[in-house]
């Protein structure tokens, strides 16, 4: 199993939880301290494919993944990739 390193690459709005572009944060075994809680839900079921070794036919890349967080007004994208296992 690998961790995947979460980064933010793209913030409108304000983000209630602070995040900003170039944040990052690894998803291991263990919630990510300082992540919204809400986008860690959201990027959760991705960050499992990845760990795991599977991938996404709509991405150009096998080991990535780029979700939105659920805040429509203020949208924070992350860019998940699969890290060294």
């Amino acid at each position: 199993m690998s961790d995947v390193i979460a980064r933010v690459v793209s913030q409108r709005g304000t983000c209630v939880a602070g995040h900003k572009v170039g944040d990052e944060f690894t998803i291991g075994q263990e919630t990510p301290s300082g992540m919204c809680s809400w986008a860690f839900y959201t990027l959760f079921p991705f960050a499992e494919v990845l760990q795991f070794g599977g991938s996404f036919p709509w991405e150009e890349s096998p080991g990535m993944a780029t979700v939105a967080c659920p805040d429509p007004v203020n949208p924070i994208v992350f860019e998940l990739r699969r890290g060294v296992s």
